[in-house]
């Protein structure tokens, strides 16, 4: 089988039809794999493909001033093509199974304070500046952070997915799966004077039929990119740092709520990860307030003997 093909695949059968991978998760594979049709040629055939051509591949990358980030997307593309390639047989021996990973830097993310988020939150957007329906924007920023949604998952969320008198929310999340996320009475309280004013507005638009639960003011699904402009535009009102992005309430949601003593698990449940290693990139905690808990909580500390 020539490379296309087997691209075509994988792709299809395996990250579309097996692993329900996102749409956007698709088109950055399809991309990446793109680039080795290009470099190695489409009719090349698979079993003819070495680690050699394959650690050339990407030492062109890194050429061309990738960046490391992007680096590890390229390798982990290719070898998910070569892993499904001998799963199914099209391969006896996987190529890229020794292909080193880049190195990348350990950065925690920005993550704005309790005190910034606190602020952004409680004071009276009705008079922010730039925030054109500041009843759906409050009640967009109050499930952004309260319950840790990734922008995706919060313009994906219809009317029905919320359980107002339990208080949650179904949400879909990577690989189409499903979990339930509580939300607090203050994101309770956003969505009861959001929903009628977005009841008013696709009334008058005459699109009562529409089942999302955020929408635009012409009375379409809220896209991401608009609720990146909104959280910026919030940013911006409340003096906070410019590059504040919708995934900084995400880490903020793990962050502010590790540092209140909540279990590393059920913020692992709630954010929809698989594994605790991903969760606990998700956290910082502040070095003075684990210096602050060891001296509350050690007995040597607290005047015990040992």
């Amino acid at each position: 089988m020539n490379l296309q093909a087997a691209i075509a695949s994988f792709l299809r059968l395996y990250m579309e039809g097996e692993r329900n991978a996102s749409p956007h998760t698709l088109r950055n594979y399809a991309a990446d794999l793109r680039q080795l049709t290009a470099f190695l040629g489409p009719a090349t055939e698979l079993a003819s493909i070495t680690p050699a051509q394959l650690r050339a591949f990407l030492a062109q990358g890194h050429a061309a001033g990738v960046s490391p980030a992007t680096q590890a997307r390229h390798l982990s593309a290719v070898r998910s093509l070569f892993r499904y390639a001998v799963r199914e047989e099209m391969l006896a021996q996987d190529p890229a199974r020794l292909l080193a990973s880049p190195r990348l830097p350990k950065k925690l993310p920005e993550i704005p304070s309790t005190a910034q988020v606190n602020r952004m939150l409680d004071e009276d957007l009705g008079q922010a500046r730039e925030s054109a329906w500041p009843e759906r924007d409050q009640a967009l920023f109050e499930i952004l952070y309260g319950c840790g949604l990734r922008v995706s998952e919060a313009v994906g969320l219809n009317l029905k997915d919320v359980d107002h008198h339990g208080g949650m929310l179904r949400v879909l999340g990577k690989g189409r799966k499903q979990r339930l996320t509580p939300f607090g009475g203050k994101a309770a309280a956003a969505l009861a004077a959001y929903l009628p004013r977005r009841a008013e507005r696709l009334h008058a638009g005459r699109q009562t039929g529409q089942t999302a639960l955020f929408v635009n003011r012409r009375g379409g699904r809220i896209t991401t990119r608009s609720v990146a402009r909104i959280v910026k535009a919030r940013a911006r009102a409340f003096g906070l740092p410019l590059d504040l992005h919708p995934h900084s309430l995400r880490h903020a949601f793990a962050s502010h709520l590790l540092s209140e003593g909540a279990d590393l698990r059920a913020i692992q449940e709630m954010l929809g990860h698989r594994s605790l290693a991903t969760t606990q990139r998700y956290t910082r905690t502040d070095i003075r307030q684990l210096t602050e808990v060891y001296d509350r909580s050690h007995p040597f500390e607290k005047g015990g003997k040992g």
